[in-house]
Order: C-alpha cells, then structure tokens, then sequence
C-alpha cells in the first residue's frame, strides 16, 4: 500500500493518494480518473541540523518492541 503523489492533467492539482494493487486514482478536485500522473516524489531531510533517524535501540529507553532490543 505505498502512498504515491500525483498531479492532474486536467486542473494541475498535487495530491497523495494510497494506492492499493491496480486500483485507478481519481483527482479528489475534479473528479477525473485515468488523467493523472505518478509524479517524482523527493525523501524528506530532518528539520533541524543534528537530528537524524534512529539506527538503532536505545538500550536506556523502553524497548522498541524487537526481542533483540529489549533492556538485558
């Protein structure tokens, strides 16, 4: 089920959409199926300088739910 974003043909709107399987994706702001198209969609950066994504456990913290980091 990726969310994919797209843009209309038709009135230009950008807009995300879930998609499941082969399902056609409508425009939610006129209403056109089958006149859109899958746009290039660029991975966000953390908002502040310094602040990344976890890589791993915090053995100080509760557990995140993986056996394998679970406090010993």
């Amino acid at each position: 089920m990726p969310l994919y974003e797209y843009q209309c043909r038709g009135c230009a709107h950008e807009f995300e959409e879930l998609v499941f399987g082969d399902e056609a994706v409508t425009c939610p702001e006129c209403g056109s199926a089958g006149s859109v198209d899958r746009v290039l969609s660029v991975p966000a950066k953390p908002r502040s300088e310094g602040a990344s994504l976890p890589m791993n456990c915090n053995s100080d913290g509760p557990p995140c739910g993986a056996p394998w980091c679970q406090r010993k």
